[in-house]
């Protein structure tokens, strides 16, 4: 026979479902209220978030000068223009050889269109001039019908960058100061905030600033072996531009699989145009065999002790950030998630109950069996 189903209990089952859908709702409102607000203060959000992005990567820097006895405005000056001394030669050391290498790429550009089109023209395609020619025609007049957009993309474009130069020379001057006074957040934070959460931010605070700083810096490190390995086989290869591919590539590696796959396209599409299809596929191999071994033994190993995150919490974050935010919302997604991941575990502590440790019972004596006058033997005493 079936049991008979409680109408006590499935009310009381209804009544706390629809007071956790409430509350579950009232917490997706005020987490969409945040980023409401976060949007509408964006022009100083982001520039705070590179500020402390670029803070992490140079703090263990700044943090052994002040140990010899720098004071901290010298120390974060010092830290502050070698890191911009450092930006400013990649940045000449990719503007050189692009320059300098321009007309080789555009000849191989025009050199590489040619190649194509005659591929195009034989079989199993057999597309003759005459439709190439009205194919460029057509193009050509639709970029003079879209010349008014064409503009104002390139102004909008203007705007943007004069934007970043903005956010760029923000976030250096605000990780000046977080270089200087930084140790001094955490008992300034706790002095402001009153009872319980004197204790609890701060302490949130510190984990968050550890794990952002272990995502960054290990960034940074698997950035670095995938433009070692990358710019090795680019350059046994003979592929023009291989410093500044291999600077692209570790420039990349911060915004996860997105930026690897950006990469790759980038060099195998210059590998294409310079040296030829086999070239290419090459590198392409190349590409696909460094991205893998980054992406199931380097990565994992390196950013497993510091952000704890699966991999595949690694790439719903980054497909959710992108889809969300493009490629600011894929930059930021992983940290992102660790940071909530580093909420969450701390909550857990506070919400769960001590474990209790079983108690050991007392070791008893040995039992003296008596002899048969009566007379108890005493115990055997180990060698």
């Amino acid at each position: 026979m079936s049991p008979t189903l409680s109408s006590t209990k499935a009310a009381g089952a209804l009544r706390t479902a629809a007071r956790v859908s409430a509350e579950s709702l009232l917490v997706l409102l005020m987490a969409a209220a945040a980023l409401w607000l976060v949007g509408r203060m964006w022009s100083v959000v982001w520039p705070l978030i590179v500020g402390l992005f670029l803070t992490t990567l140079t703090w263990p820097l700044t943090r052994f000068l002040r140990r010899h006895g720098w004071p901290p405005a010298l120390a974060a000056g010092v830290v502050t223009v070698s890191f911009l001394l450092l930006v400013a030669g990649i940045v000449a050391l990719i503007a050189v050889p692009v320059a300098s290498q321009s007309g080789e790429l555009s000849q191989g550009v025009i050199e590489g269109i040619q190649r194509l089109r005659e591929w195009a023209a034989g079989p199993p395609l057999n597309i003759g001039d005459d439709e190439i020619s009205g194919a460029f025609d057509t193009a050509v007049a639709r970029v003079q019908d879209s010349i008014g957009s064409m503009v104002t993309a390139v102004a909008s474009g203007v705007g943007t960058v004069f934007n970043g130069v903005v956010t760029a020379f923000l976030a250096l001057f605000l990780m000046f100061f977080f270089l200087k006074d930084g140790p001094r957040f955490l008992p300034w934070l706790s002095r402001q905030l009153p009872g319980r959460l004197a204790v609890d931010v701060p302490i949130v605070a510190e984990r968050s600033w550890d794990t952002l700083g272990a995502f960054v810096r290990s960034q940074a490190f698997v950035g670095l072996l995938d433009a070692v390995a990358i710019g090795i086989g680019l350059w046994i290869l003979d592929i023009p531009l291989v410093l500044p591919l291999a600077v692209l590539t570790f420039v990349s590696a911060f915004v996860p699989i997105i930026g690897a796959l950006f990469a790759g396209l980038v060099a195998v599409l210059i590998a294409l145009v310079s040296n030829g299809v086999t070239d290419a596929l090459i590198v392409l191999a190349i590409i696909v065999v460094v991205q893998q071994l980054e992406g199931n033994v380097f990565q994992p190993m390196i950013q497993s002790r510091g952000l704890g995150l699966h991999a595949a919490v690694v790439l719903l974050a980054v497909t959710l950030g992108g889809s969300l935010a493009g490629i600011v919302g894929s930059l930021l997604a992983v940290p992102f998630a660790a940071l909530i991941g580093v909420f969450w575990n701390y909550l857990r502590e506070q919400l769960g109950e001590p474990r209790q440790e079983p108690q050991q019972e007392p070791e008893q004596e040995p039992r003296q069996e008596p002899d048969a006058d009566g007379t108890p033997t005493p115990a055997p005493v180990a060698p």
